[in-house]
């Protein structure tokens, strides 16, 4: 019987999923961990800990180098939130093309008007609020994932043109793109010709302040940029040089800093919003299932899918004894585990192995229940960090 913690508020209808398979809520030996923006450290993985599921996508709140480490599985649940990040990305593009926000700070003033002043003071204000529409304007997306697919798809139902730039792009990723997207050869390329750039990338290193002042001088002067994705990928001094210089219009973001808050007090053109990203019921129950699905495929099969930190690996079963080992991605460590099978009299029904980096895992059916010496055994082969059976 598995057990796991939850930190944070998962949603109800991913911890059916666990409870569907028996799976117990324990505080102090969890085999599996769920969370969304929680901050693990190394103290939070317990000697029974063999897997973390992240309800979202971005993982800098896990040490994922120590929990691979120590064989830990580090899922996250890319594309689940897409949807309703793709939705407030659409909403930015509305927000600083047009005065919105400023009209709906403006008409509040007139609290108190009768109808006929009412009137006269909306139309003779009305002008300072006027904005651009989107239809013909050049959208740069960087970062042709789940997400940047989807503001893709919409942008283009929206008559805009679209520009991408995404040098990791996934095949998957390229075949949800629509056919009017322009590959960009690089990102000062992208920016030099977009209206709007809107960025879709994780908070990597490679990725950390990756839009400061040395890109923005290559931006389309009064381009409007929309970061819905991290706050670390744009550096915030830079983008305040930017605003102040007129190469950007306007910075939609939904991560403010004290810097941020202050120009947005004083002027019009930063639009902070408080992480509303995936912020919608959808979005956390998808999320929710899709990690408590992948926790639970793991711990009952063996199978991975999503994981920032271990191969994606899948095996049918053939038979009711699975062993699942995970080990350091060593020369000739297939060999040494499958004659410790051998050597106990055990056949092999089916077996595959997958490695990543530093870490490799082992789905291996048997046609017989392993005794406790032949686990022993295979524990004691340097370089293996886990063994345990599914039956």
């Amino acid at each position: 019987m598995y057990k796991y913690k939850i930190f944070n508020n998962i949603a109800e209808d991913g911890i059916n999923v666990l409870k569907s398979h028996d799976f117990i809520l324990d505080e102090n030996n969890p085999d599996a961990l769920l969370l969304r923006s929680q901050v693990l450290s190394s103290d939070d993985f317990n000697k029974s800990l063999r897997c973390i599921g992240r309800a979202g996508a971005g993982t800098n709140n896990i040490p994922s180098e120590e929990a691979t480490k120590k064989g830990i599985v580090v899922f996250n649940t890319p594309g689940a939130n897409a949807n309703a990040v793709k939705e407030l990305v659409v909403c930015g593009l509305l927000l600083s093309s047009r005065g919105i926000i400023q009209g709906n700070t403006f008409s509040k003033t007139l609290d108190g008007l009768d109808t006929s002043d009412l009137n006269s003071a909306m139309e003779e204000q009305k002008k300072l609020f006027k904005g651009t529409e989107l239809k013909g304007k050049t959208l740069g997306i960087v970062g042709l994932g789940a997400i940047g697919s989807l503001v893709a798809q919409t942008a283009r139902s929206m008559g805009m043109k679209l520009v991408g730039y995404d040098p990791h792009i996934s095949i998957d990723s390229a075949w949800r793109l629509p056919k009017e997207v322009e590959k960009a050869e690089s990102l000062e390329a992208l920016l030099s010709i977009s209206d709007y750039i809107s960025l879709h990338v994780p908070l990597v290193e490679a990725t950390k302040d990756l839009i400061s002042i040395e890109k923005l001088k290559h931006c389309k002067k009064g381009a409007k940029l929309i970061n819905l994705s991290r706050g670390g990928i744009v550096k915030n001094d830079d983008i305040i040089s930017a605003l102040d210089s007129g190469i950007v219009s306007r910075f939609v973001t939904d991560f403010p800093t004290p810097e941020l808050i202050s120009r947005s007090i004083s002027t019009q053109d930063v639009i902070l919003l408080p992480h509303l990203g995936a912020s919608t019921n959808e979005a956390e129950i998808n999320c929710a299932f899709m990690a408590c699905d992948q926790v639970s495929n793991f711990l009952l099969h063996g199978n991975i899918i999503n994981s920032i930190n271990f191969p994606p690996i899948r095996l049918g079963r053939t038979t009711p004894y699975r062993l699942i080992i995970i080990n350091r991605n060593e020369p000739g460590m297939i060999g040494k585990i499958a004659d410790a099978i051998a050597a106990s009299n055990i056949n092999i029904a089916d077996m595959t192995n997958k490695s990543r980096n530093e870490i490799a895992i082992n789905l291996i059916d048997i046609e017989q229940e392993p005794t406790e010496n032949l686990l022993d055994s295979i524990q004691k082969i340097d370089h293996v960090l886990s063994v345990r059976v599914c039956k």
